[in-house]
């Protein structure tokens, strides 16, 4: 079965797919940028590592311990496109994506923990991990570039509770949960906001064709850096 994270990801990779479609600016300098292809590239293997290495299905939860990051956001299009559940808040989930492993004694009552290091050139996690963490950054790029699902996600079920409390299924991923743009919008994000934020404006970017610059609270949202991406937002 076909639901919207599928086919977001599916026109992210055909549409305009040499287009920048997420561009994050990070601590140090850091800037990334992810065309259309690439974000899916991305996605495709986080979903493959969910899949294929953490025995993820559909229904299953992620619980998300990590800020606004461009890594945060591919991880919930790769839960999505799996029709897993998104857990942004301490509820219970069957997977955990942190990037703290070392501070979670509760880190037992998940079947898997993923450890994310941030740092935009980070090719492995810097120093040791818990038993039986995965590395994320160590692991992720070995995973093939197209996803192929194992099992048919239910459009009916839960893809997200939203802070308010509202449970938004997979079906209504981009009518209910999303923010509405203009089409074609360049969309300035605020990682300051917060995941959930950071989510369901991104959401409703791509859904109208647009594209998604997101920056961390500590870089500074210059004239130049607006002027350089053309972005529309606070």
């Amino acid at each position: 079965m076909s639901i919207p994270a599928i086919e977001l990801m599916s026109a992210l990779r055909s549409g305009h797919s040499t287009s920048p479609r997420l561009t994050w600016y990070g601590p140090d300098s850091e800037r990334v940028e992810l065309s259309g292809r690439v974000l899916d590239n991305w996605v495709a293997k986080t979903s493959n590592l969910l899949q294929d290495e953490l025995d993820a299905e559909p229904g299953m939860r992620l619980r998300l311990d990590l800020p606004a990051h461009w890594k945060s956001v591919v991880l919930a299009l790769a839960a999505w496109q799996l029709g897993m559940e998104v857990v942004l808040d301490a509820g219970e989930a069957e997977l955990l994506a942190t990037g703290a492993p070392g501070s979670l004694p509760e880190s037992s009552a998940f079947d898997a923990v993923i450890a994310v290091p941030l740092p935009a050139l980070a090719m492995r996690w810097p120093g040791e991990l818990p038993a039986g963490v995965v590395d994320y950054a160590a692991e992720v790029r070995s995973h093939g570039d197209v996803f192929m699902a194992h099992g048919d996600p239910e459009g009916a079920a839960r893809a997200i509770i939203s802070a308010t409390g509202a449970a938004h299924p997979h079906s209504g991923l981009l009518s209910g949960f999303a923010a509405t743009h203009d089409a074609g919008v360049r969309l300035l994000v605020q990682a300051g906001d917060g995941l959930e934020a950071a989510l369901v404006q991104s959401l409703g970017a791509w859904n109208s064709d647009g594209s998604v610059v997101l920056v961390h609270p500590d870089v500074e949202v210059t004239d130049k850096l607006r002027n350089d991406e053309r972005v529309q937002g606070k």
